[in-house]
């Protein structure tokens, strides 16, 4: 009887293993991964994830996956400084992932320049070839599902994300630059939304609601999207409000001669000296003073 249990026992924590998608045997990750998922105990995984750490057991995962409970538990300075401290024990592969996490990171934490910075460094590294290998896709998985990345969407989730940086900074100019650059390259509401309410945030109300109206049209990837549509309908009711009782007298926090100068700049950055050497999709992104449409 006492070995009919043990057997039960066995295969129940087995059927755990296998339902819970946690690795099997006593590892510290394996603890850490049997804490957070299956006891439901996030402050008792941290204890393991950061043993798994320190005994070199998956690291990659450990760091990434501590990371992000810590996130969970209103720790995400913490989490910041461990990602800084121990992403020099990660493989290579594994460092795009932790930047990705860092930025969220920094902007949970209301770190905006330093969230800006980071995207700046990616976008360079995509234009020096240091992302993907040199290769225009990749292979990404989320919940265990693989699928292509183009560099192209990658550039432009960048570009969104320096976008709503530069909007937390109320630096509008900035954000509506950028957000056409990545409307240029790679188009979707979301980033069309996210134009309207800077150029809303100038009074430019009549570019704003054209820009909307796109949306509305379903002329864009997303636009059928009914979260995206609903928003859309809340920018459009407060153009409508706000068109009447406007300021005409609002000075931009940086003028269009500087941002343009600034963004060149950084494209300027990019450019290696004395090397031919460039992606493809920086040669669309490059005339920065082109008027381009959403």
């Amino acid at each position: 009887m006492e070995e009919d249990v043990g057997v039960h026992g066995k295969a129940k924590g087995e059927l755990l293993h296998v339902v819970h998608k946690t690795p099997s045997g006593d590892t510290p990750y394996g603890r850490a991964k049997h804490l957070q998922l299956v006891e439901k105990d996030p402050e008792g995984s941290i204890v393991w994830f950061w043993k798994a750490i320190n005994a070199r057991d998956r690291v990659d995962s450990a760091l990434k996956d501590m990371a992000v409970v810590m996130k969970q538990l209103d720790r995400a300075e913490e989490a910041v400084e461990a990602i800084k401290s121990f992403r020099y024990l990660c493989s290579k592969q594994a460092q795009d992932s932790l930047d990705n996490i860092l930025m969220d990171l920094y902007q949970t934490c209301g770190k905006i320049p330093e969230q800006i910075e980071l995207v700046k460094l990616k976008l360079r590294n995509i234009y020096l070839g240091k992302a993907f290998n040199g290769e225009t896709t990749k292979t990404a998985r989320t919940r265990g599902k693989k699928f292509q990345v183009t560099i192209t969407q990658v550039t432009s989730r960048l570009l969104g994300n320096l976008g709503w940086a530069y909007m937390q900074q109320n630096n509008h100019t900035a954000a509506e630059a950028v957000y056409r650059k990545a409307q240029m390259i790679d188009p979707d509401a979301n980033k069309a939304c996210n134009l309207a309410l800077c150029l809303m945030k100038q009074t430019r109300f009549e570019e704003a609601r054209s820009v909307l109206q796109y949306i509305l049209n379903e002329r864009l990837p997303g636009s059928d999207d009914s979260r995206i549509l609903k928003r859309t309908e809340a920018l459009m009711d407060e153009i409508e409000s706000q068109a009447l009782f406007s300021l005409v007298n609002i000075t931009p926090s940086t003028t269009d001669d500087e941002i343009m100068e600034t963004l060149e700049h950084l494209v300027g950055e990019w450019t290696p000296f004395g090397s031919n050497k460039r992606l493809p999709i920086f040669e669309e992104i490059s005339p920065f003073r082109d008027e381009i449409a959403c």
